[in-house]
């Protein structure tokens, strides 16, 4: 099979979907892989170490998409990019149709067969090509969170930590999933006091056991939400349903129970946030402010450390890569967790999570 790896042309968009030694990996196995010139730079990759590899290397992205019989992305094709799709390529990568519809459009009408990182599972129900993304996501929310409390960026000035007689921020995560996790973990391990809100009583008892003592857990309905937002410095969103459109937990209105300057940080800003008034920003200009509060809605929030997420992206993704290149497209409908991944095939949606969000669309 030809394996192609392209540049990912996202904005700030600094990972790449397949490592050197993956390359390596592929070729020993009798596989052709076309990496994009430039496609690692951006995360410490130079061109020399595919050569080395056995990668061949392409300058142009149309003739990697025209000889590649499997494409392997980091981040969902953009506009410019629609047409380099055709009927019947497999393309592996973070989708998020649910968020997008022009793209779910767009994948439709190309007839590739479309497999997302983001709702493939394993053997034991786990998401683990969304994992490692969900983990660094959730470490890096804290720091950008930190410093947009900063007063020089505009929030309340407060750190997290606090000092010797002068109370830690307050910082409260939505969704006590991988993201959730991860973000308590950091804002505790820096001093914050924490307070996990999540809807599912097992998951809270299991997180009540082992999470540091200023962390507290708390069933979370409305009047819960409303009190946490009240007196938080600090709120992260990390509501994932896999494959669905996050809900919007946080309304408009209840930014203005908020304190003026606090901060709000939307890791669910893939699957179209779970804040109402969040939109997508970029690295280059990461914040807006509504209602007095500061939004961080980065939608590609790893590639800020883009060697430390592509080295933990690569390690998940490759022993998939490696059954598709060699099972072909038939080992979609042989392997589980593949099937798990299929959100477009034929021009149709076949992954119900993203049917709910095009009702109107053709689904199978």
């Amino acid at each position: 099979m030809k394996i192609g790896v392209p540049k990912e042309t996202k904005a700030d968009e600094s990972r790449v979907a397949l490592l050197p030694v993956g390359v390596e990996t592929l070729v020993d196995r009798g596989h052709r892989v076309l990496v994009q010139r430039g496609a690692g730079e951006g995360s410490g990759f130079e061109d020399s170490a595919y050569i080395q590899a056995g990668a061949e290397l392409l300058v142009d992205v149309q003739g990697l998409y025209e000889q590649a019989d499997l494409v392997v992305k980091v981040k969902e094709p953009q506009q410019h990019e629609y047409d380099l799709p055709r009927e019947g390529q497999l393309v592996l990568t973070y989708f998020h149709f649910a968020a997008d519809a022009t793209l779910t459009d767009a994948m439709m009408r190309s007839g590739a067969t479309c497999l997302a990182y983001e709702t493939l599972r394993d053997g034991t129900g786990k998401l683990p090509l969304l994992t490692p993304m969900s983990e660094v996501a959730g470490r890096l929310s804290i720091q950008a969170g930190a410093k947009c409390l900063e007063s020089a960026q505009g929030g309340r000035g407060v750190l997290l930590a606090g000092v010797p007689g002068v109370a830690p921020a307050h910082v409260t995560v939505l969704g006590g999933g991988v993201v959730g996790v991860n973000a308590a973990r950091m804002a505790a391990g820096l001093g914050a006091q924490v307070t996990i809100l999540d809807v599912n009583l097992d998951r809270l008892r299991y997180l009540d056991e082992v999470m540091p003592p200023n962390i507290r857990v708390l069933f979370s309905d409305r009047s819960q939400l409303s009190e946490e937002l009240r007196r938080s410095d600090l709120v992260i969103g990390a509501v994932l349903i896999p494959g669905a459109r996050a809900p919007h937990l946080v309304r408009r209105d209840d930014l203005q129970r908020m304190q003026p300057g606090s901060v709000l940080v939307d890791v669910a800003i893939d699957q179209g946030g779970c804040f109402e008034s969040s939109r997508p920003t970029t690295h280059q200009e990461p914040t807006f402010v509504d209602e007095d509060v500061i939004h961080y809605c980065v939608a590609n929030i790893p590639a800020a450390v883009g060697r430390t997420s592509t080295l933990a992206l690569c390690h998940a993704t490759l022993p998939y890569i490696l059954r598709l290149a060699d099972g072909g497209a038939a080992a979609i409908r042989s392997d589980p967790d593949l099937a798990s991944a299929l959100n477009i095939d034929g021009g149709k949606i076949v992954h119900a999570a993203v049917a709910s969000a095009f009702p109107h669309r053709k689904a199978s």
